[in-house]
């Protein structure tokens, strides 16, 4: 069984232990997440395993032959290759196979009278055959697909962000490795690729650690939580519900163990006071319990939780109308005839297909992005906080202090108390000795965290969130929930994530592309449940939702015929399947012969076994193309 051991794991960064003296096994077959604070290290820790951060102390242990994947928020793929390209760079022996064939394969393709370059072709084919590399191609292609990537002949450098990730992912994917770390793995992810990498995590082989804020993901995925909390991890076994129960009960039991320690130490500390001297070794070690009692008392750290009682201006009735908008961008249809009203204290979450426009809209509503045509009515009494997906840039040589004191030195509650900045910080989790820290020396989470608080802090009462999941850690998500909950003003937020929009939505727009926009009422899961359902009945979209969805669905181009490249291998395909057929008689026979030769009869088997995987494989690809040959 193919393990990873480590042993005292440390790191500091400036002022900061991200982790102290960490001790873990990772086994075949575990599923961790691992969640924490933004700032405690958990990205630190994931660098630290595939050892591209050295700065650290301790030892991990695996063998020779053990491999390590690693999808990091920002994946380094090089900026002139293709798709494809980037996604086979790799060292691994499979990928040079296929990036050999692939040349030999382009050059024979031009000069196909060629002799030299017909036997190369062979040769290269062959090797295919040898490593079974037609899985891998057709493997990674069928992920690229299911991550909404079709054209692998893109240059990475014309990508987005989103879908450099999703290269990212499908790069580490198609590596198999022993163990698998994936930093935020369902960011810039519709539903439907969730769902399917959600399952395909699900039958992984391997180990798998991943960080991300999706609380249903963690749920279906996870059969473990480690959190990562003061230098320390603690580790709970089963899903995210399990942990939230569990870590309860850990609290509890600390809590209470702590309390007891204080009312002894209370009683020691009168004994001490009474002048107790040590005449007797029983005294003596009294006296030695005490000491060792009072290094130890109140040392209990628990996370504080994430508090935003901030008070907001008045809104009217009316907060945003659009009359019959219309938007095209880079001749795609984002808004077509175009209806909606939107009311004060509504709870409106986005949602759909990616690139179809959502963030859009919200560069609409706070008038960033004229209409091509149409009406936009924005309600007199509206103070916009626009949360965006890349954050407005932050002065990285300022301090955390002095970016919020230009706001003001002081903020009023719901109940109109006055509270410091110093004071907001504090309940917003930048302890003391932060405050004076430069923002660059923040993690990209702390960054993202303060952004926030500063736009909370201009007191809105209309709140846009554009992906406010990304880079926010659980906890901070949990309280923004609850402050949205408590909100007396608008809401408005595009999001991917099911939990928050179950916990903030209650009016949904999903956008299917090409400007066909739908709307629902209720929670976003169950109506996720009715998209899994074709035959159901849907949610009747109201009058002005009609208006959006006159346009007809995009239509998907459909496979008619084979490659040149497929033909060539079509052409040789019935050839390779007798060949390994006779492979595999022989192998029979040879089992035969040798019926009393245990050992060359396991070694028969073993070649035996792999013969039919090869013979499945080559069949399943037979009946792939046979649908294409005319």
């Amino acid at each position: 069984m193919q393990t990873m051991r480590v042993d005292n794991l440390t790191k500091t960064y400036g002022e900061k232990t991200l982790f102290d003296d960490l001790n873990f096994i990772i086994n075949e077959k575990d599923r961790i997440g691992l969640i924490g604070t933004n700032g405690t290290g958990k990205s630190s820790l994931l660098n630290s395993l595939v050892e591209s951060d050295h700065d650290f102390t301790g030892t991990i242990t695996t063998s020779n032959s053990y491999s390590v994947a690693y999808l990091r928020q920002d994946p380094d793929l090089p900026e002139d290759m293709t798709i494809m390209e980037a996604v086979f760079a790799g060292a691994q022996r499979v990928y040079q196979t296929i990036r050999h064939y692939e040349e030999v394969l382009t050059k024979y393709s031009a000069h196909p009278e060629d002799e030299k370059l017909q036997k190369q072709y062979e040769n290269a084919e062959a090797k295919m055959n040898e490593d079974d590399a037609w899985n891998a191609s057709n493997e990674v292609k069928t992920i690229l697909t299911q991550l909404k990537i079709t054209d692998y002949d893109q240059k990475i450098k014309n990508l987005s962000g989103g879908q450099k990730r999703r290269v990212g992912l499908a790069q580490v994917l198609i590596q198999s490795p022993d163990l698998l770390l994936l930093d935020e793995p369902t960011n810039h992810l519709d539903f439907d690729s969730i769902a399917w990498l959600e399952k395909y995590l699900a039958a992984y082989k391997g180990a798998i650690l991943l960080v991300t804020h999706d609380r249903y993901f963690l749920d279906r995925v996870a059969n473990q939580i480690w959190e990562l909390s003061f230098g320390k991890l603690h580790k709970y076994q089963g899903n995210y519900q399990d942990y939230v129960r569990l870590k309860a009960e850990r609290v509890e039991g600390e809590v209470a163990a702590e309390h007891k320690r204080q009312q002894l130490y209370k009683s020691e500390l009168d004994w001490m006071k009474a002048g107790a001297k040590a005449r007797s070794t029983k005294q003596q070690a009294r006296i030695n319990r005490f000491n060792e009692l009072k290094d130890n008392v109140n040392t209990l750290q628990l996370e504080d939780s994430v508090d935003i009682n901030l008070g907001q201006q008045r809104l009217g009735k009316q907060v945003f109308e659009i009359q019959d908008g219309n938007l095209t961008i880079d001749n795609k249809v984002i808004l077509k005839d175009f209806n909606i009203l939107i009311q004060g204290a509504e709870r409106i979450g986005i949602s759909g297909e990616n690139g179809a426009g959502k963030s859009s809209l919200l560069n609409v509503l706070a008038q960033r992005l004229p209409l091509d045509s149409g009406i936009l009515k924005v309600g007199e009494t509206v103070k916009l906080a626009y949360y965006t997906q890349q954050i407005e840039p932050i002065p990285e040589d300022k301090r955390v202090i002095t970016y919020l004191s230009e706001i003001g030195q002081q903020v009023s509650t719901k109940s109109g108390q006055k509270i410091s900045v110093a004071e907001l910080l504090e309940q917003f989790l930048f302890p003391k000795f932060m405050h004076g820290t430069l923002i660059r020396k923040l993690s990209g989470g702390e960054k993202r965290r303060l952004y926030l608080l500063k736009l909370l802090m201009e007191q809105p009462n209309v709140l846009l969130l554009d992906e406010p999941t990304n880079d926010l850690d659980i906890a901070t998500l949990t309280v923004l929930e609850d402050y949205i909950s408590n909100f007396n003003g608008t809401v408005i937020t595009v999001s991917h994530d099911r939990y928050f929009l179950d916990k903030v939505a209650n009016r949904l727009l999903f956008f299917k592309g090409n400007g066909v926009i739908s709307e629902h009422r209720g929670v976003f899961t169950d109506f996720l449940s009715e998209l899994d359902q074709p035959n159901s009945e849907k949610t009747a979209p109201t009058k002005k939702a009609e208006s959006s969805t006159v346009a007809e669905e995009p239509k998907v181009k459909t496979k008619t015929k084979l490659t040149y490249a497929e033909q060539m291998e079509w052409d040789h395909l019935e050839d390779d399947i007798d060949d390994l057929e006779t492979q595999k008689d022989v192998a029979d026979q040879q089992m035969q012969e040798n019926s009393d030769d245990y050992g060359k009869l396991a070694e028969l088997q073993q070649l035996k076994d792999q013969l039919d995987e090869k013979i499945n494989s080559k069949m399943e690809r037979w009946e792939y193309l046979s649908q294409f040959v005319n």
